[in-house]
């Protein structure tokens, strides 16, 4: 990790050098007779332009930290814009900026995977309970949620989602803003932001969201309880993507009805997840069941049916009955 941050500031620490060298032979070539001409220094701007390029090239595909690819990409807008002043060529500066977003948005996909796994790790999976009115509006304040009949219930109340959906929801918009930050002075028009935060999203969505969340529902020693959470979370997560949505439309001014507008695919990330953890929740019911069976010793062709059930039936029984109760508490 050492190397690759010296590597890169190894890269940085040359524009200043190079913008100098060619600020003074613009200024020799306006303010003196003979001593350089334009040829000469367009092919050493050629040169150098070409060398510069593969060097970033190498240098950022390297580069795991997102806040080091924001300054090198802060560091080339300068250089770029303070060159194009003295009428150098800079296009393929900006077109490299470009391949270079493409870069900065997978470092931010594996930051934020490592985000969403500390978040669903250490979530309790039970609904959040809150005592007072503030405690209510901080929640509300945090994550997108009307519900009349809860707001009427007196405290101590539960919201019925637990605390991962609200930190979920906030580092998404944390997201959003990061993939803003790269985009910010590179001459682009508010429909290419906005596609490229959108499409940047969707990936956070349908690909590290997703891995996340279907790694804990794969888990061994996961409870149908918290199979059950997971179902409830999800579906108060997909309600909020019109939410996010809008949050965009805010940012980038770009109206989601307008043509070529890359949708929010959140909605399939969550059903999938659903869809997982209901299937989790069959196969753990079904193994509970045959193991009850299995630890009886039943004689199954007896003809004396006793007065008395099995305790082990009683106990499956009763095993049911608690879990079909945590099923009350899913959607409709």
């Amino acid at each position: 990790m050492n190397f690759l941050y010296f590597s890169v500031i190894s890269v940085l620490s040359f524009f200043p050098l190079h913008l100098r060298f060619f600020v003074v032979e613009d200024h020799i070539l306006h303010t003196t007779q003979g001593l350089v001409n334009r040829a000469y220094i367009d092919e050493l701007w050629e040169m150098a332009l070409s060398k510069t390029i593969a060097a970033l090239r190498t240098h950022s595909s390297y580069c795991s930290d997102p806040n080091l690819v924001l300054d090198l990409k802060n560091l080339i807008v300068l250089f770029a814009d303070t060159l194009q002043v003295y009428g150098f060529p800079v296009n393929q500066l900006f077109d490299m900026l470009l391949e270079i977003r493409d870069q900065y948005s997978e470092t931010l996909l594996k930051k934020w995977a490592g985000i969403f796994r500390n978040i669903l790790d250490s979530d309790n999976y039970s609904p959040i309970p809150v005592t007072s009115e503030d405690m209510y509006k901080k929640v509300v304040g945090q994550f997108p949620f009307q519900d009349t009949e809860l707001e009427k219930q007196p405290f101590p109340k539960k919201f019925p989602f637990s605390e991962f959906v609200p930190k979920v929801y906030n580092q998404i918009k944390e997201f959003i803003y990061a993939c803003l930050k790269f985009s910010e002075d590179l001459h682009l028009s508010s429909t290419e932001v906005d596609d490229m935060i959108r499409k940047s999203t969707n990936l956070l969505l349908t690909r590290t969201l997703s891995n996340s969340l279907q790694n804990v529902i794969k888990r061994k020693n996961i409870g149908l309880t918290e199979l059950v959470q997971i179902i409830i979370n999800t579906t108060h997560l997909e309600k909020s993507c019109k939410y996010l949505e809008e949050f965009i439309t805010n940012i980038t001014n770009v109206l989601p009805e307008t043509v070529h507008t890359t949708k929010l695919y959140g909605t399939t990330t969550f059903k999938d997840a659903r869809h997982a953890a209901e299937e989790e929740i069959y196969t753990n019911l079904n193994q509970k069941i045959d193991q009850f069976l299995q630890l009886a010793d039943y004689d199954w062709m007896t003809g004396d049916l006793g007065n008395k059930a099995s305790d082990y039936l009683v106990d499956l029984i009763a095993f049911l009955r608690s879990t079909f109760a945590v099923f009350t508490h899913l959607p409709v």
